[in-house]
C-alpha cells in the first residue's frame, strides 16, 4: 500500500503506540490524520484533526464516521489493559469493560469505516493486538481473552474484507515501553518501533507485525505443544 497522500483514523491517539503511529504515518507523506479519542482537548499535535470517539459508544462511532467520509487507512489502537478481574475471584465487570473495548470496540468502529474504505478504494485496517493474543494470562485473563479474540475477529476481518480491497494487519507485541507498562521492569520496545514495523508491514502487504523476539518465538510456539504457551505468566 502507498501511504505518501493517504487519509488515516487512529483511534487512542493522543498518546502510546497511537501517537506514535500518527508520527509514523506523517512521516511516511500522509495527507490528514484524525485523532479519535474520547477527550479531543487532550490532542496536541497541531497536525492532527480531532474527533470525539468513544468505541463502547455506537452514536461517537457513527458520528465520526459521518465526519470522515475521506478514511483509507483505519487503526484500531484503543485499548484497555483489565487486570481487574482474576479467573477465580473479583467481579467480571472489568473482564467485561475489557472486552468491550478491545474486542467489541475494535469490531463496531470497522463496521462503521469498513465501507468509507471501500468507496476510497480499499485502503487498510491495522488492528493493534499483543503477544497476549497467544498467552493466557494469570494475571489478567481478561486481557488475554480480549487479545484473543481481537486476534480471530482481525482473521475473519481480513477473509471477509479481500473481495473489496482492503488489507488488513494485526499488529503483535510483547511489552511496549508506555504507561500501560509501567509497572514492570521486564524489557520493553520503544513505540517507534512498533509504528515502524507497523508502516512497513503496510507498504509491504503484510498480514501480521511480530514486533518483538518474544511475540516471534511464541507465535512460532504456536505450532507445538499448547502447554507451552498458555500455562504461566511469561515473565
Amino acid at each position: 500500500m502507498r501511504l505518501e497522500g493517504s487519509v488515516a483514523l487512529v483511534t487512542g491517539a493522543n498518546r502510546g503506540i497511537g501517537a506514535a503511529l500518527c508520527r509514523a504515518l506523517f512521516e511516511r507523506g500522509a495527507r490528514k490524520i484524525y485523532a479519535a479519542v474520547r477527550s479531543p482537548e487532550t490532542v496536541t499535535d497541531p497536525r492532527l484533526t480531532p474527533v470525539r470517539v468513544d468505541v463502547t459508544d455506537q452514536a461517537s462511532i457513527d458520528a465520526a464516521a459521518s465526519s470522515a467520509p475521506d478514511v483509507s487507512i483505519l487503526v484500531n489502537n484503543a485499548g484497555r489493559s483489565g487486570g481487574g478481574t482474576k479467573v477465580l475471584g473479583g467481579s467480571l465487570d472489568d473482564a467485561r469493560a475489557t472486552m468491550e473495548v478491545n474486542y467489541f470496540g475494535t469490531w463496531t468502529v470497522s463496521r462503521a469505516f469498513a465501507p468509507i474504505l471501500a468507496a476510497n478504494g480499499g485502503g487498510a485496517i491495522v488492528n493493534v493486538l499483543s503477544v497476549a493474543s497467544w498467552w493466557a494470562l494469570d494475571i489478567a485473563p481478561g486481557y488475554s481473552a480480549s487479545k484473543a479474540a481481537g486476534w480471530s475477529l482481525t482473521n475473519s476481518m481480513r477473509a471477509i474484507l479481500r473481495d473489496q480491497g482492503t488489507h488488513v494487519v494485526g499488529v503483535h507485541a510483547g511489552f511496549v515501553d508506555t504507561d500501560f507498562s509501567a509497572w514492570t521492569d521486564a524489557p520493553k520496545i520503544s513505540v517507534d518501533s512498533v509504528a515502524a514495523q507497523t508502516m512497513a508491514a503496510l507498504e509491504n502487504d503484510a498480514d501480521e507485525v511480530l514486533a518483538d523476539d518474544f511475540t516471534r518465538d511464541t507465535r512460532a510456539a504456536l505450532s507445538g505443544d499448547i502447554a507451552g504457551v498458555h500455562r504461566i505468566t511469561p515473565w
